[in-house]
């Protein structure tokens, strides 16, 4: 819950007891009040997420052709209709096949009695080659008129046989799978190609099963290495506003596809639709779940890049590096002091730049950097002396070891007197809008449960 609130604020206690004076009494600057803006910091979830969009597909759809040309006789089923696996969808004509079955039935009688006649003359050369009555070539001629005569017969059988396979199989048309039908390309009188041919086309499309869906996503290069298998997905459809389902990605295809410069990769997701509410074609709005995270303090982005206008970069140094080492020991707040010390004396003109570098990084940011420290923060020699000591705060288990890191940040509110202050915590994770917040050494997660940061600043 945010709300909007102006303080006045007399005065403002620094790390050496100085006192710089920010509101007077009445709450305003030489040019007005300043209203602060706040929230708390609150338990939930985040999610860091990759958004992409995809299309529902069945997970196997069958297109069924026809193996003979033909006109359609009879169509049996429509669209949408169930159907099963060698279930008759559509009936070719086939009356000038029965005319040829029986032309063809004709010419392989005929050749059957040409065999026969044949097969005799050629068992009666046999006997009189026995007997020295002919001649071997006599005989091998009559063997040779034999077997033309068997292999005219096995042609006319075999043409037969083609043609009852397409009046008793071809002429149907069936399904090849336990499915439902997506779409019917012809009506009853149209003229249908032999899939042979390269004008043919599929007179049905056939899904296997709409229980079971997929949706194929892309996703682009700098977002792939987010993306495994089984990873959990969530997605929407503007047909079914405010209505969340999920799914898991199924594969990962490394064939890439370049468009206008820009590299993405397919993603299969596998998606479960028992109430059938996930229709074929429709558009999905697909977050892929990179990395979750429940029951965290969380804030709002805002209050981790706020910092007072009111306070100059110095007040802002003295105050962090306050809050910095609250939670350590005494030899390591001697250690810190002592190295903060020796940086004012040493860097000169370079703690200007050192101090705004710190703004823009936070303070262990610079203590991990290159250059050199601003007035009053341990160097990095320190750190690592004070990492080596282990944990010398005095907050909770959870929290009592935190190591500094670039991502330490300060959050400012309002203490018990009125008074600008800051608490150091370290961002984790974060989806655009909160960040994850880490108590720092020495914070604990119930002080900082519910406590009012400063998000923003307007001067009226």
């Amino acid at each position: 819950m945010k709300s909007i609130k102006a303080l006045s604020l007399c005065s403002i206690a620094l790390l050496f007891g100085t006192c710089a004076p920010i509101l007077n009494q009445f709450g305003k600057t030489r040019s007005g009040t300043i209203a602060y803006e706040y929230a708390a910091i609150r338990r939930g979830v985040i999610e860091k997420t990759v958004s992409s969009s995809g299309t529902l597909e069945p997970v196997a759809t069958i297109k069924a052709l026809p193996r003979m040309s033909g006109k359609v006789e009879r169509v049996f089923v429509d669209y949408n209709d169930s159907v099963r696996k060698g279930q008759i969808l559509a009936e070719l004509n086939t009356d000038m096949l029965k005319l040829q079955r029986e032309q063809q039935a004709a010419q392989a009688l005929k050749a059957r009695a040409n065999y026969n006649l044949q097969l005799i003359n050629y068992q009666n050369l046999e006997r009189l080659a026995e007997k020295n009555l002919i001649s071997e070539y006599e005989l091998k001629s009559g063997k040779t008129t034999l077997d033309i005569q068997k292999a005219d017969l096995s042609v006319a059988e075999s043409n037969l046989r083609s043609i009852e396979t397409e009046i008793n199989q071809y002429a149907y048309i069936t399904s090849p799978i336990d499915g439902i039908v997506l779409e019917r390309a012809i009506n009853e009188g149209d003229t249908v190609v032999d899939s042979s041919s390269g004008n043919s086309s599929a007179i049905f499309t056939l899904a296997e099963n709409l229980e079971e869906m997929r949706i194929m996503s892309w996703v682009g290069e700098l977002d792939i290495a987010s993306i495994h298998e089984g990873q959990e997905v969530r997605f929407t459809l503007e047909s079914l506003p405010g209505k969340n389902f999920s799914g898991s990605v199924e594969s990962k295809r490394l064939m890439p596809s370049v468009q206008d410069s820009v590299v993405s990769y397919a993603i299969v997701i596998s998606v479960e639709n028992k109430d059938g509410s996930l229709l074929p074609g429709m558009t999905c709005s697909v977050e892929f779940i990179e990395e979750r995270k429940e029951n965290i303090l969380l804030v709002p982005n805002a209050a981790l890049r706020y910092q007072p206008a009111s306070l100059s970069a110095a007040e802002i140094s003295d105050m962090i590096f306050n809050a910095t080492i609250s939670g350590m020991s005494e030899e390591q707040k001697a250690l810190a002091l002592e190295r903060r010390r020796q940086t004012q004396a040493d860097s000169g003109d370079q703690s200007a730049q050192a101090l705004n570098q710190s703004q823009r990084n936070g303070l262990t940011g610079l203590m991990q950097s290159g250059g050199p420290m601003p007035p009053g923060m341990p160097g990095r020699g320190a750190i690592r002396q004070q990492n080596a000591a282990g944990s010398g705060g005095t907050g909770g288990a959870q929290t009592g070891g935190r190591q500094p890191s670039e991502q330490m940040k300060a959050l400012w509110f309002m203490d018990e007197n009125g008074a600008l202050a800051c608490v150091m915590v370290q961002a984790g994770a974060s989806d655009g809008s909160y960040t994850e917040a880490i108590p720092a050494r020495g914070e604990n997660e119930r002080e900082l449960e519910e406590k009012q940061i400063i998000v923003r600043e307007r001067i009226r």
